[in-house]
């Protein structure tokens, strides 16, 4: 049986308690807390998970301008090695198995004049990053972005070479169903090309909705990570169709990504996840 959780960057600026209570509620096995570790008090979130009976899966780590592993600016490549270490820290202390890392911001879409020199810096603040995370017990998977939020990795080979470059024990790659659906030929072969690297999934539809919302076929996709018998979380990661969805809503727009969709995401891959 594959582990479920939802990402709570979704129901944005909501109490971390509310968050934790409604997943619970939804039968999920976990929760996957956003990245930033100044806004989460992390015996509060253990007290809270440990009263609701759920685990946490994962820290979606947020990367931006000033938390960047490929900029030529070495004080903002400093900020992003501090940041995956404070990350490592919040997952540690709320008994989070793994974090995700970008090499680089979040829409940005041009790289750096010399590529080789900007790669360099991604690997090297990236092995800083994961060595400490590896002191702390925790481990952390590489996310590729589709080509419309960054050029840098926009499938999951290209997370695996990343990977190889690094001296690391605690790495994987991860693949989010929403990226894939743009930018791999075949989200199940990417999976069973990933195999054993494969340390974190985020599911959504085509259109970043609840599965059952768009045009993916899941059962292929659930197939290959049965095949490769995948041991991680699953992990919904949905968000409102809008060039600035936390925009959408912080007006109160996409009402529906919170109980409804928390409700379907689950109902709808668990019904898949029982013809297999």
């Amino acid at each position: 049986m594959f582990k479920y959780s939802y990402n709570s960057l979704v129901y944005y600026g909501e109490n971390i308690s509310d968050s934790i209570k409604r997943v619970a509620g939804c039968g999920y096995d976990a929760i996957e807390l956003y990245g930033e570790p100044d806004a989460l008090d992390t015996k509060e979130v253990r007290k809270l998970c440990e009263e609701h009976n759920i685990g946490v899966s994962s820290i979606c780590s947020l990367y931006t301008d000033e938390r960047d592993l490929a900029s030529p600016d070495p004080s903002v490549r400093k900020n992003a090695v501090t940041y995956i270490k404070q990350v490592a820290d919040l997952a540690a202390g709320v008994v989070c198995p793994v974090m995700i890392i970008a090499p680089t911001a979040c829409m940005k879409l041009k790289g750096w004049k010399d590529p080789d020199e900007e790669r360099k810096w991604a690997v090297e603040g990236m092995q800083e990053g994961g060595e400490y995370a590896n002191s702390v017990g925790v481990g952390i998977t590489i996310e590729a972005w589709n080509r419309y939020e960054t050029y840098f990795l926009n499938r999951l080979e290209q997370c695996l070479e990343f990977m190889r470059e690094l001296d690391l024990e605690n790495v994987g790659v991860m693949g989010d169903t929403f990226h894939m659906n743009i930018d791999e030929v075949s989200i199940a072969d990417a999976y069973r090309q990933a195999g054993k690297h494969l340390t974190h999934v985020h599911l959504a539809d085509s259109n970043r909705a609840a599965p059952g919302k768009g045009h993916l076929d899941f059962m292929p996709i659930l197939k290959a990570l049965k095949d490769i018998d995948y041991q991680g979380h699953l992990a919904f990661e949905l968000l409102p169709g809008s060039a600035d969805p936390f925009g959408t809503l912080a007006k109160g727009g996409g009402r529906e990504y919170f109980d409804e969709y928390t409700k379907l995401a689950i109902e709808n891959i668990k019904s898949i996840e029982k013809e297999l």
